[in-house]
């Protein structure tokens, strides 16, 4: 069955909190999604030493486009000295991290407190 469409505001939220930028994505992330917050991604990894921690506790799916966004960010984020770290407790999105190769160059954290902490966690 075809979801609504869904709006920007409905997939991402972007905030400052301990010198870091949060960039929470929520529900399904596909291609439709990453084709509207794209450009809210890219003006948040845009920035020169930027610390951004990428949220993906509430996300309920991630496809193979949602990687490409996560990729790109990081990608973005490490040319301009800054620093990207994911939140994703999923074990079902870690595993596809993990299988895809990714997890040799994202990093992982089970929770915010530990990525706003610069913690780390095994995949």
């Amino acid at each position: 069955m075809p979801r609504e469409p869904t709006s920007y505001a409905q997939q991402i939220h972007i905030h400052e909190t301990q010198g870091r930028t949060v960039v929470q994505l929520l529900g399904e992330i596909d291609i439709a999604v990453v084709l509207l917050i794209t450009a809210a991604v890219d003006a948040t990894t845009g920035r020169p030493n930027s610390h951004v921690v990428v949220d993906l506790r509430p996300v309920e799916f991630l496809d193979c486009c949602g990687l490409g966004l996560l990729c790109r960010a990081r990608r973005r984020t490490e040319e301009r000295g800054g620093h990207l770290t994911l939140v994703c407790p999923q074990p079902g999105i870690r595993r596809m991290i993990r299988i895809v190769g990714l997890s040799q160059v994202l990093v992982l954290t089970n929770t915010l407190a530990e990525a706003l902490d610069g913690r780390t966690s095994v995949s």
